[in-house]
């Protein structure tokens, strides 16, 4: 086993409690997905949102989710000119038989911008 590190991030319709976790939600559960997640396996995740988004935190819907047994914290997005809003990012750090180069990063939504690299 090794530690690879799973990267994400979704845009958001607004800066609703309802969206934000709804968003969360969508986020997580693709990446679940693509990458076969185990929750046991799941050292943490780090999300960053946007100053805009402010009526919730993107880790109560990881804890909704059942992801009770990792470290989860939440932070406010650098503030770049530009940059994109309305946006929740995320580091998952997983213990996996997987090599990080095999590791599927997911990005949805308006935040596909942010890593056109990754587009299909």
């Amino acid at each position: 086993m090794n530690v690879v590190s799973i990267r994400g991030a979704i845009t958001v319709e607004d800066n609703s409690k309802e969206s934000i976790l709804k968003g969360t939600l969508e986020l997580l559960r693709t990446i679940e997905d693509k990458n076969h997640l185990q929750k046991d396996r799941v050292i943490s995740m780090i999300f960053s949102a946007t100053s805009d988004l402010d009526q919730a935190y993107p880790a109560k819907a990881a804890r909704d989710m059942g992801y009770v047994n990792c470290g989860l914290m939440c932070f406010n997005e650098m503030a770049v000119k530009d940059s994109l809003g309305k946006c929740i990012r995320v580091m998952i750090l997983y213990s996996s038989n997987v090599e990080q180069e095999n590791v599927q990063h997911i990005y949805l939504k308006d935040a596909k911008s942010l890593r056109p690299d990754l587009a299909t």
